[in-house]
């Protein structure tokens, strides 16, 4: 279910309105790896409330809701374009990983220099989602342990180093962005938690 936040602005915007048709659409039935079984769909929801609880416009907003739906679905970023417009397209494509790219550090690295490359409003779109999946996997790890890295590509001790250097990254590229203070203490939070469960 979208949060009341993202509804109030789909409700204001006309953009994000379709922004969150066409998430919802893409990615219904799929559910998120080392969430529990939580609905895909709460992950860009809860990037774009992220996004617009700071003030970003609503084209940033739209491109959250819509930051996954070329990577996992049908869609193309030319039918984000021609339904969204050029500038959230380009944000929608910096946010797209290259899934050809092996192995899953290598494929990381280049997503990351991509959206460094990129800027502005993308860095921010890539903060949100690297806040949202440790808060999830924070949350998942607390109540099943370790065993909640399991649905995951790679191990857990690597996706916290992929994260470690998103975090360098970001606050190399953009220092002064409120999220990117909220995940690094997210990010401590999460190797406290994996510190805890691993005693337990």
């Amino acid at each position: 279910m979208p949060s009341s936040t993202i509804e109030a602005a789909a409700a204001e915007s006309e953009l994000i309105g379709k922004a969150l048709e066409m998430a919802e659409t893409a990615h219904a039935g799929q559910i998120r790896n080392g969430s529990g079984g939580m609905a895909y769909i709460h992950h860009p929801v809860a990037v774009a409330e992220l996004l617009a609880a700071h003030g970003f416009d609503e084209s940033t907003v739209a491109a959250a809701l819509l930051h996954d739906v070329v990577e996992d679905s049908e869609a193309s970023v030319e039918e984000v374009a021609s339904g969204f417009g050029e500038p959230v397209a380009r944000l929608v494509a910096a946010l797209t990983e290259d899934e050809s790219i092996e192995p899953f550090e290598r494929r990381k690295d280049a997503h990351r220099r991509r959206v460094e490359e990129v800027g502005g409003d993308a860095l921010a779109i890539y903060a949100s989602d690297k806040l949202s999946n440790i808060r999830v996997l924070r949350r998942a790890l607390a109540s099943e342990g370790e065993s909640a890295g399991e649905e995951f590509e790679a191990p857990l001790d690597v996706k916290e180093d992929v994260w470690t250097a998103d975090l360098e990254m970001l606050r190399r590229a953009a220092p002064a962005l409120p999220l990117v203070g909220e995940l690094g203490g997210e990010l401590a939070k999460l190797r406290e938690t994996r510190a805890n469960t691993r005693r337990d």
